[in-house]
């Protein structure tokens, strides 16, 4: 070529890569495309600055050994929403980092020649043929590729490591958590605080953190001679909602825990970044190690693993993880403070009161005093504090040791690249069945009862089942759509609502709440700012799961655990 058509094809290719704009943004601004990055701040918007950025990105003004520029690390400390990817500096494996992705694989380099499959989010790569060039700063490519792309399970990810510190800023002040089943939900700033205190002083390793359970609501207030709930309510409830079909579930009397479990310990290094030797953790619903003892805790969670390696879970399910939501027993394993302080305190203290009363009264009467009215009504009352004593201790035995424990799983929650909500009640419920076929001293098999909300005989064989089981001693039940998730012209309609049992809720209530004077009264109880909180918890659970299966940032997942906790601060009736 001549030196004038050289100058010439020189002009006209500058010119044309002059004329292209710095970076896209794409599918609605969810995707951005760049050769360099972009940081949040100047999506949307274009400048000289922002072009430079785009074609060559940010230094920090300094040379390393090779004479090269040191680049900002800008992804590290991105929070914008849209995910970035972009190339420039080449990196021996792509992964990851704050919804950032660098997929300059270094193929002039001898490494690979990578593209994003989008909005899959799947990597596809090609190795280079050879080295076309020497690379001017050494870059280790790994020798051999794992068959997703991703580093070998002996290390942390970028975006693991960058977990290991959270941002207190990322937590403060009144929030909006925008989630896929409630637009926005907005955390109070002194909610956040309250939350923040909790966390930071007694939650478990944040990494383990993936998920609160949410407050459920008690039915509506039953008419019933002598009841505060009813199944009819429940039922009635539903149907008003346009769901044709429910699933009553037993309500175990127990502690609300969260258990993940790995299929082995490079499994939770993998995917949780836990590299203290542990296959999982038995949280409560507010972030707390279950157990104060870690030798029970590795028990535990060995026999979890044990039975769901026997029923073949970990190949069925194509997973090496799994988040259950669970009941563990009994009551006592965890409240034995609030069982010593609070009801034997009360139960002990009327039992005494009541027969010292009582045997006075009969001396009087033995006089000839007319106390027949005050007898019987302490009589009456005495029997109520038996009633009362006798609701806590059907829940309650020694723990020595992990023979002594149930574990009733009613949620799959989540496993490697799913989450379960999808699922309908009896699917997970028959799911957990087969686990605990394997362990059925250990693992608890919770009974279920479908109703057709439109057919008599099907209701009245659920509250019959009802009330037989709460004669015999039972908390009552929980009644669910049969799908995970239902929604209607109105909105999300209410995952679960609890229907208890007379006796139980004397352990709520007081011993004496069942008394006509007393049970008018908690019928005005009303329900609709802990009907609120439980459809918020519930879609912030939902959306932390979804999240975490999605590759979040670990802030991005506590965003809305946190949430969750900050709302357990809302002035509601703990009773309810």
């Amino acid at each position: 070529m001549s030196d004038e058509s050289r100058e010439f094809a020189a002009t006209e290719i500058r010119t044309f890569i002059d004329s292209l704009i710095g970076y896209y943004i794409l599918d609605g601004g969810k995707l951005v495309v760049a050769h360099a990055g972009m940081k949040a701040e100047f999506q949307g918007r274009a400048s000289g600055r922002i072009r430079d950025f785009a074609l060559y990105g940010e230094t920090t003004g300094e040379i390393d050994e090779f004479g090269l520029p040191v680049r900002y690390n800008w992804a590290a400390e991105y929070r914008g929403q849209a995910a970035v990817v972009y190339g420039h500096t080449p990196v021996p494996e792509t992964e990851w980092l704050n919804n950032t992705v660098d997929i300059d694989t270094g193929c002039i380099f001898g490494g690979k020649l990578t593209a994003l499959r989008y909005p899959e989010r799947e990597f596809v790569s090609v190795p280079a043929a050879m080295i076309y060039c020497e690379p001017a700063k050494p870059i280790a490519f790994p020798s051999i590729a794992t068959p997703d792309n991703s580093f070998p399970a002996t290390n942390l990810t970028a975006q693991q490591q960058f977990d290991d510190v959270l941002d207190i800023s990322d937590l403060l002040g009144k929030r909006m958590i925008s989630t896929r089943l409630q637009r926005n939900i907005a955390i109070r700033e002194e909610n956040a605080i309250a939350a923040l205190e909790v966390m930071s002083r007694f939650a478990a390793n944040p990494k383990w953190l993936i998920y609160l359970p949410p407050t459920m609501s008690p039915a509506a207030t039953s008419k019933e001679p002598g009841l505060l709930e009813h199944p009819a309510e429940a039922f009635n409830y539903y149907q008003q909602q346009g769901v044709s079909t429910v699933v009553c579930e037993e309500k175990h009397m127990g502690s609300r825990a969260v258990v993940i479990v790995c299929r082995d310990e490079s499994a939770a290094k993998r995917r949780f970044g836990i590299v203290n030797n542990s296959i999982g953790i038995c949280y409560t619903r507010t972030g707390r190690h279950f157990f104060n003892n870690s030798t029970l805790e590795i028990e535990f969670l060995t026999r979890v693993n044990r039975a769901l390696s026997a029923s073949n879970f970990w190949d069925k399910f194509k997973t090496d993880w799994v988040c259950l939501d669970c009941e563990l027993m009994p009551w006592s394993a965890k409240a034995q403070g609030l069982l010593q302080e609070q009801y034997a305190a009360v139960g002990t203290a009327s039992r005494h009161g009541f027969a010292e009363a009582i045997q006075n009264l009969e001396q009087a009467k033995q006089r000839g005093v007319e106390v027949d009215s005050v007898l019987a009504s302490y009589r009456e009352r005495a029997d109520l504090a038996d009633r009362y004593v006798n609701a806590y201790q059907r829940y309650c035995w020694p723990v020595k040791s992990i023979s002594d424990l149930k574990l009733a799983p009613f949620h799959i929650l989540a496993t490697e690249g799913k989450v379960h909500t999808d699922k309908n009640h009896c699917w997970h419920m028959e799911q957990i069945a087969q686990i605990c076929e394997f362990d059925p001293e250990f693992l608890l098999a919770t009974a279920y009862k479908v109703v057709k909300i439109a057919d008599i005989e099907s209701q009245s064989a659920g509250i019959e089942w009802w009330e037989n089981m709460t004669d015999a001693g039972g908390e009552g039940m929980v009644v669910k759509p049969m799908e995970f998730t239902v929604k209607n012209s109105k909105g999300l309609v209410q995952p679960a609502v609890k229907c208890r049992g007379k006796e139980y809720l004397r352990i709520i209530y007081g011993l004496e709440y069942s008394l006509p004077e007393h049970l008018d009264k908690l019928r005005s109880r009303g329900l609709s700012g802990k009907r609120s909180l439980a459809l918020r918890e519930f879609a912030l659970g939902v959306e932390s799961l979804e999240r975490f299966v999605a590759g979040a940032p670990l802030r991005q997942v506590h965003e809305c655990v946190f949430g969750v906790l900050a709302m357990e601060s809302e002035p509601v009736d703990p009773r309810l």
